[in-house]
């Protein structure tokens, strides 16, 4: 007999005993189990398969905080610095007449102070939550853990754009456009309010949980702070009407120096409602808003700045005394803005004239880039559709499985630098708005300059816990730091602001 006839008659034996099952007594019994799997993991005699340690699934991203120095201070309330910042800024001419002595040359000086900011946060741990954790977690530990992590992450944040110097002001009055179409807006008379954002604001605003203007907070120790939630003086109301049933509203407003984005509001006149959260100047309004704060709610005071924190990167940058340069896109189509301009030689007129600037004014060469995630596929496309072949240079591995796609755009070739052609670092930010880039400057190229780190956290007092004496039964931490952010040299920052997506 073959093997095929094996295997066949095999197959064969097999199909012929599942069709009869036995009928043995002994499973009788069997058939109604005294025990069975439970349905649920937390009910019946069924093992709990949890893992010890509670796993940490929050990002715990701070890459300035992590690559900015820090310094100790020495007291005091405020860091003090005076800088020259240009000599013979006449531009005296060093030639002499014979026996005579030259002209004296006139030099710039600037004076600048940083005030110290308390920075901290609490948490804690009821008496049962460390009972119940035994044998799973050390939760007075994770507690002070989480703590100074979360401190971290709102360090981050004050670094990029804390605020406490700049005064957003009142925003202007929005100017308004109607059309019979494009949307789906009833036809009548729509009342449109802007209400202008710090960074501060950007990241703790949304449609659906609405715009933070004034906050009053109170403390683990029954204290309470009132500050600004980064909101703006919201503006006057503008109205327009229109026609059909198809109707669309296009609204803009003046570029507001120091804004990261702007809350707008709209509805019939007295009812205007949260529609939209925008990184530009400008709105598309195309249906009745869906949020539920109205701008009513809003206080009529200027809300945009924090006395409890210090001024970071941006706002440094802002100031109309920092001397950085400042670029704001143009309005363009309302609703839309004016994106990055590809040079058509493979970078960016934008950021050109920016470094091109750094260079003519100061002779600065910057080292890094920070933007969204938005502006980094933005420039990418940019330089990859730019039509030079000559300025993009592609490495392939000659492993044929190893080819991928998507292609990113990670530095930036800067041709105004003393020492030839360098690359700027493109830079991710989490907290980084989109339609916003700011240029930074790690090292100053003047010799004998005295400032061994251009920019740095200055701590009167670094990060410390306290375990605080029990009033309840439960444990209670904070977790603290003094310290303000030093630019030694803001005019060697410059940002790029009110840059529309495409």
């Amino acid at each position: 007999m073959t093997a095929q006839q094996n295997a066949l008659e095999l197959n064969q034996a097999i199909r012929k005993a599942q069709s009869a099952p036995l009928f043995d007594p002994r499973f009788a019994s069997l058939e109604k189990s005294t025990y069975a799997e439970s349905a649920s993991a937390t009910s019946g005699l069924t093992y709990y398969d949890l893992e010890a340690g509670a796993k940490l699934l929050f990002p715990v991203l701070t890459p300035l905080r992590n690559s900015i120095p820090r310094m100790s201070g020495k007291g005091g309330i405020q860091a003090n610095w005076r800088a020259i910042t240009a000599i013979n800024s006449g531009g005296v001419r060093i030639g002499v007449s014979g026996g005579n002595r030259g002209a004296v040359q006139a030099v710039t000086t600037s004076n600048y102070i940083a005030t110290y900011k308390g920075i901290g946060i609490e948490t804690n741990v009821d008496f049962e939550a460390q009972y119940a954790g035994q044998n799973f977690d050390d939760i007075r530990a994770l507690a002070a853990q989480t703590a100074l992590e979360a401190l971290m992450l709102g360090e981050e944040a004050m670094i990029l754009g804390g605020n406490t110097s700049l005064a957003l002001g009142a925003t202007a009055t929005p100017t308004l456009a109607a059309s019979s179409s494009g949307g789906s807006l009833a036809a009548g008379t729509w009342s449109v309010i802007c209400v202008a954002l710090s960074l501060d604001g950007m990241m703790n605003s949304s449609v659906t949980a609405g715009v933070q203007a004034s906050i009053t907070r109170t403390n683990a120790d029954g204290s309470v702070d009132t500050f600004g939630g980064g909101a703006s003086q919201k503006s006057a109301n503008a109205t327009v009407a229109t026609t059909g049933s198809a109707g669309s509203i296009t609204a803009s407003v003046a570029v507001k120096p120091g804004a990261c984005g702007y809350a707008w509001y709209w509805g019939a006149v007295g009812s205007e409602t949260l529609g939209a959260i925008t990184t530009i100047n400008s709105v598309a309004i195309a249906a009745a808003a869906t949020g539920t704060q109205t701008a009513a709610l809003l206080p009529t005071a200027d809300w945009s700045s924090n006395g409890l924190a210090f001024d970071g990167l941006l706002t440094q940058a802002f100031l109309p005394t920092s001397g950085a340069n400042v670029t704001v896109q143009a309005t363009g189509t309302a609703g839309v803005g004016t994106p990055l301009t590809a040079d058509g030689a493979g970078g960016i007129v934008e950021i050109e004239n920016v470094l091109q600037a750094n260079w003519n004014l100061y002779r600065l060469s910057p080292d890094e880039i920070w933007v969204s995630a938005q502006e980094a596929n933005n420039i990418s496309k940019k330089i990859l559709a730019g039509g030079a072949t000559g300025a993009q240079r592609f490495i392939f591995d000659s492993k044929q499985d190893a080819i991928g796609g998507g292609v990113m755009v990670t530095t930036y070739k800067n041709k105004y630098s003393l020492a030839g052609a360098k690359s700027l670092d493109i830079k991710i930010h989490p907290n980084m708005p989109p339609g916003t880039m700011l240029f930074l400057t790690r090292k100053l190229p003047y010799p004998l300059a005295n400032v061994g780190n251009v920019i740095q956290v200055r701590t009167r007092q670094d990060y410390y816990q306290i375990e605080w004496p029990l009033r309840a039964r439960r444990y209670e931490y904070g977790v603290y730091s003094d310290q303000v952010l030093q630019h030694y040299f803001p005019p060697s920052m410059s940002v790029i602001t009110n840059i529309g997506n495409g």
